[in-house]
This record gives C-alpha cells, sequence and structure tokens, in this order.
C-alpha cells in the first residue's frame, strides 16, 4: 500500500513550489493529499495542484466531501508524514499554540502522535528570524516537529537573508528520510 503523504501549504511566494513537490511525491507511487490554506490560493491555484496530485484539495475545514465522515479527522487518521511547505510564521504560530481555526491547524491537532511531521518555513529574514517566531518553531521541535530549513538567498521582497523556502530536492530528501526511518522502527 503506497505511503499517504499529507501536504499543507500555506501563504507564501514559494507557494508555487509545491507543485512541483506534489508532482515529484505523486510520480513516486506516494498517495499525496494537498491542503491549501486560503491565502495559498492567491498565489498557486487549487486545480493545479489538484491536476499534478489526481486527487481532490482540501481548502475547507468546514467543507465535507463524504458526509458520513468528519473531513479533517480523515485526513488526519489517513496520514502517514504530515508536512507543511511552505510554512508561514501564521500557520508556525497557531500550530505552536494549538489554536485551530483552518483546516489545516485542525487537522494538525488531529494527527495521531506517532505521525511524522516536518515543517519547511519560508518567509522574510526578519519575520523568521523573530524571537517569537523562533520560539515558535523551538516549541513544534519539542512536540515532534522536524524543521526543514530555509535557504539563505535574496528573497522576493529584495531583501537577502535565510527564509527562502529550502529547496524542493532538499524537501523531497528529507520526506524520504523519515519515511525510511519510519519503516526502519
Amino acid at each position: 500500500m503506497s505511503k499517504r503523504i499529507l501536504l499543507a501549504v500555506t501563504g507564501s511566494i514559494s507557494a508555487y513550489k509545491a507543485a512541483d513537490i506534489t508532482n515529484e511525491l505523486t510520480k513516486k507511487g506516494f498517495l499525496v493529499d494537498v491542503m491549501m490554506s486560503e491565502s495559498s490560493t492567491h498565489f498557486i491555484t487549487p486545480l493545479t495542484i489538484q491536476s499534478l496530485s489526481k486527487r481532490p484539495v482540501h481548502t475547507d475545514v468546514m467543507k465535507e466531501i463524504h458526509p458520513d465522515k468528519i473531513n479533517h479527522i480523515e485526513l488526519a487518521k489517513q496520514a502517514d508524514l504530515f508536512v507543511v511547505a511552505p510554512a508561514s510564521a501564521n500557520i508556525i504560530g497557531k500550530l505552536a499554540n494549538g489554536i485551530a481555526d483552518d483546516l489545516i491547524s485542525t487537522v494538525a491537532l488531529a494527527l495521531r502522535p506517532e505521525v511524522a511531521k516536518l515543517i519547511a518555513p519560508a518567509m522574510n529574514t526578519n519575520m523568521y528570524l523573530n524571537p517569537i517566531v523562533q520560539r515558535n518553531l523551538a516549541s513544534l521541535k519539542e512536540v515532534g516537529f522536524q524543521e526543514i530549513p530555509p535557504r539563505e538567498s535574496l528573497l522576493a521582497c529584495g531583501d537577502f537573508g535565510s527564509g527562502a523556502l529550502a529547496t524542493v530536492e532538499t524537501i523531497l530528501s528529507d520526506i524520504s528520510d523519515v519515511l525510511q526511518n519510519n519503516d526502519q522502527q
């Protein structure tokens, strides 16, 4: 049976890279269920992701695909791996503080404890280095999230520094490593 990866895409200019992540994971035979925050849909459309994943894209916590199942609970139950890429400062803060006010944050709280969790921040350097964001990332690490650190690069805003989403290759490699480690346990 194929591993099921739950990919959460949040509002960042790098949201377009979710298409490459989804496409590559799907080509490798993974079932990729994608959740998109409302703000991410301003950068890339759910239709693009759906076309690549060959699966419905989830955007609304209140939309139930199957009336007999609660969508955010079902998504959480079926996940072998939870990946947030790109992860905005907003979702990092929500996850670190247990706020469940949208689909992504609600699913994250419903995950089984043994589900591996990866988070790939992407934001302006000053935002990424802000002590509040760093504290939130540290809190997430304490509860089992593994960070895929951002790259140092020229950012969309014109600043240079740490905050660019890790490369697609790095994200795919980290996903592969986590899944292999889980298989060995």
